[in-house]
């Protein structure tokens, strides 16, 4: 009895055991169920489910005259998911029958991989049952298009398996042109420069979201969730694509011709502050610092920084300007008073300043600018303002010559140096004299512009600016207006006398700019300037000394409408040195364009001259010779059949030949259709039995299969226009 009652206490015992057990068991899973439910559904969601961030479409930069200076374009990232429902469906029987024709359509088109490494690429992953599945990366539009036709592609996400992505590279489609003012823009917007810094956010939009799914080691978009981007806003810039053509082109020639390093040439527009066109050009650069050459020996440019805005240098005689302008207005001289220029060479406390053009004795103030001497200047500067040298430095406070442009640009060395009589580097016996004629200070291209556009503009110095508007959608966000920021720069006495003084460079006989820039209807007044810079800054010694050479003025001269600053920094091999021979041979150029573009009211008469240059056509025969009987152009066709003409155009005289491989009786061969128009080509071809792809606009500049090899009938083939 005692036995049974033994074991009856342990079976109890278990039994009990078991049921406290169960209960424990089941209040868990009740308590996970109902009341951590939510968090641990909300964990499993974020395991498979995620958002991931859909960049906006970033707003482009517009010239104002309405072309594009930057831009996004499209490309596309190509995926496969081999697991597609439609693409398995009756065991794969879809990609069975497609993936060899598929094969040969994506080695036509990328010329990576043969057709046979395509299909062995897609039955492996196939074969792997693939969900994300990279096939290519980074394709642009017009392959995105013609991908989207291939066999098994053209049925759709489902059936193929195919998904593109999509998003923006950043393009400058004119590329050099004011490329550096326009900016960069990188991933990490922090490195942006120019306006694609300054005006990030406007931009950039604002970013969307896109729902993906973890499948088999990779995110997969969900469908139809999607958050979408609100695009950025388009800038519409000041500037004009004729004139920063001009400008840009004018500049290069000079340096390539000269070997100089590095350069600037800034329009601006007179009575607004507009920025009209702003060139930058530095010699490439070697790491050991060497310049970079072409074949033909010489130095390549690029725009590596934006010199007219982001660099101060010792400006050299432009700045005699600010001297002058102080000297009238404190009323110390006229510009008829007499300057003793004692020979061209003074001695200041046991440093020399000396004039390039040496003989000079007293002159006038007027004759002692155009003439440009640096002695003169610094005896005056010195002889008035040595014991109260503060007046003179809050002159050129007035004229904003130590304070920031305000321009609607980050540029990283813009900061100007006007030394004060505090400063420790002040010297109270040589700095005056120095400073007078463009020595030991430094400022920008930009500043000096500034002042001598407000001399232009009648005493009203305008703040620059490069940006007319930010739109959206068409639709005016913000107008951006002219901004005055200083009423009054001097008095109207002080003004017309340097204006006088300004139009004597140019003008007289004698004056600095005479020989280079008086050829012209419309009138120039400005400043040439030759500065001595240190080369690498080693120093003012012979060898190691290179000059800068600029010209700032205005045009035309009695109304004005555009002010112009070219600053140009010569090498040691430059041929040309001084601010006329260099910077005021751009200037020139780009004035005599501007003006015969929008200011002159005088038509263009072309004389009548033999055209010497060859000129090569491709057309058809019928349609050529049309058009040369009603040109009354003489012509001789000397092919016997064939419907296309190749024709040879020199002294108004044309030759017609049948071109290489252009019957498409040639049977299998492929016609040469380099140099058609689209109409043509796709006539030869298609009635070759070639099927043609074409991209970009014009005639035909490349042929993706060679003439006069052999092709298959239906192959396609890709024409490049432009």
């Amino acid at each position: 009895m005692d036995v049974k009652k033994d074991i009856l206490w342990r079976v109890y015992l278990c039994f009990i055991g078991m049921i406290l057990l169960g209960a424990v068991v089941l209040g868990r899973a009740f308590y996970i169920q109902r009341i951590e439910g939510k968090y641990w559904k909300e964990m499993g969601q974020n395991l498979h489910l995620k958002y991931l961030p859909v960049d906006a479409e970033r707003g482009t930069i517009y010239s104002e005259d309405g072309n594009m200076l930057s831009t996004s374009v499209p490309i596309f990232d190509v995926f496969v998911d081999f697991g597609a429902e439609g693409l398995r469906e009756k065991e794969g029987e879809r990609f069975k029958k497609n993936v060899d024709s598929l094969s040969l359509s994506l080695a036509n088109l990328f010329k990576d991989k043969t057709r046979a490494e395509y299909k062995k690429q897609l039955q492996q992953g196939y074969k792997n049952k693939d969900r994300y599945y990279i096939l290519k990366k980074k394709i642009s539009f017009s392959e995105y298009k013609l991908l989207r036709d291939f066999p098994l592609v053209r049925q759709g996400r489902n059936k193929s398996g195919f998904i593109f992505d999509a998003r923006d590279k950043r393009i400058n489609p004119y590329v050099l042109l004011a490329n550096r003012t326009i900016g960069l823009s990188r991933e990490d917007s922090t490195k942006n420069v120019g306006l694609e810094r300054s005006y990030d956010s406007l931009l950039k939009g604002s970013s969307g979201q896109r729902l993906v799914r973890y499948i088999a080691g990779a995110y997969v978009p969900v469908e139809d969730a999607e958050l979408e981007p609100e695009n950025g806003k388009d800038i519409i810039t000041t500037l004009d694509t004729y004139m920063q053509d001009v400008a840009e082109n004018a500049l290069m020639k000079m340096m390539v011709g000269n070997n100089s390093l590095h350069g600037t040439a800034i329009v601006m527009e007179t009575a607004t502050g507009k920025i009209k066109a702003i060139a930058n050009l530095g010699q490439r650069k070697y790491p050991d610092n060497t310049a970079v050459k072409d074949a033909a020996g010489n130095s390549i440019y690029d725009e590596d920084l934006n010199y007219g805005i982001g660099k101060a240098t010792e400006p050299g005689s432009i700045f005699k300007l600010a001297t002058l302008m102080s000297l009238l207005e404190d009323k110390h001289v006229t510009i008829n008073s007499k300057v003793d220029c004692e020979g061209g060479v003074r001695n200041f406390y046991g440093l020399r300043i000396k004039d390039s053009h040496l003989g000079a004795g007293v002159i006038s103030v007027k004759q002692a600018f155009y003439t440009s001497s640096n002695v003169a200047f610094a005896k005056l500067a010195d002889q008035y303002y040595h014991n109260q040298p503060s007046k003179f430095i809050d002159n050129l406070h007035r004229y904003r010559l130590d304070t920031g442009t305000g321009i609607d640009i980050d540029a990283a060395s813009a900061k100007t140096t006007i030394k004060k009589p505090t400063n420790r580097s002040w010297n109270a016996n040589t700095t005056i004299p120095f400073m007078a004629h463009g020595y030991e200070e430094l400022v920008t291209p930009l500043h000096m512009l500034m002042l001598y556009n407000a001399v232009a503009n009648n005493g009203k110095m305008m703040k620059p600016y490069l940006v007319n508007a930010v739109k959206n959608y068409g639709i005016d966000v913000k107008v951006m207006q002219p901004q005055v920021l200083v009423e009054k720069i001097c008095s109207d006495e002080t003004l017309a006398q340097v204006q006088e003084c300004l139009r004597a460079v140019v003008d007289s006989v004698h004056g600095t700019g005479h020989k280079i820039l008086s050829k012209n209807t419309y009138g120039i007044a400005g400043k040439t300037g030759t500065a001595v810079t240190a080369l690498n800054n080693k120093g003012y010694n012979k060898g190691n000394k290179i000059y800068q050479a600029s010209f700032m003025g205005y045009f035309p001269a009695k109304e004005p409408k555009y002010t112009m600053a070219v600053v140009i920094q010569n090498s040691n091999e430059s041929k040309l040195v001084y601010g006329a021979d260099v910077s005021g041979t751009v200037f020139k150029e780009i004035s005599d364009k501007i003006y015969g573009r929008f200011l002159s009211n005088q038509s263009f008469v072309a004389t009548n001259t033999a055209d010497s240059l060859q000129y090569n056509f491709y057309g058809m025969k019928n349609e050529l010779t049309s058009i040369f009987s009603f040109l009354k152009m003489p012509f001789i066709d000397s092919a016997v059949a064939g419907i296309f003409r190749q024709t040879s155009m020199r002294n108004n005289f044309s030759s017609l030949n049948a071109p290489l491989y252009s019957s498409a009786s040639s049977g299998s061969v492929t016609p040469n259709v380099v140099g058609m128009g689209l109409k043509d080509a796709v006539y030869l071809l298609e009635n070759s039995g070639l099927k043609v792809a074409a991209t970009g606009r014009g005639w035909v500049m490349n042929q993706s299969v060679t003439a006069g090899t052999n092709f298959k009938k239906g192959q396609i083939i890709s024409l490049i226009l432009n």
